[in-house]
């Protein structure tokens, strides 16, 4: 099992920074990725950006440039938010890529104009 837990959201205004963190812990060593996704009501869960063991990162075109996902030798995932946008309005969630995908609670982040 692996559990994820998410902190840093809240309510910043347009054009605003949040940093977003995700502690993964458990059974970690089969995971391959963890990203970070969003969802609003009435729509599908979507990518914001991943991170895949070896580094490599991934992010939906929505969110380049602004947006940096990393990790750090403790195993926290962050997902740095720049410039935020009203439409950045999202609860957004940790999953974590290996025999199943695994969520966390999710967080929400609420941007205003």
């Amino acid at each position: 099992q692996v559990q994820l837990v998410e902190s840093g959201g809240g309510l910043v205004q347009a054009g605003g920074s949040l940093r977003l963190s995700c502690a993964v812990s458990g059974s970690i060593f089969n995971l391959r990725a963890v990203g970070w996704y969003r969802q609003v009501p009435g729509k599908q869960r979507e990518l914001v950006a991943s991170i895949t063991t070896l580094g490599s990162t991934n992010y939906s075109d929505s969110v380049k440039g602004r947006f940096t996902i990393s990790r750090n030798a403790k195993n926290t995932v962050y997902l740095q938010m720049n410039s935020l946008q009203p439409e950045d309005t999202s609860v957004y969630y940790c999953g974590a890529d290996g025999v199943v995908r695994y969520w966390g609670q999710g967080t929400q982040v609420t941007v205003s104009s």
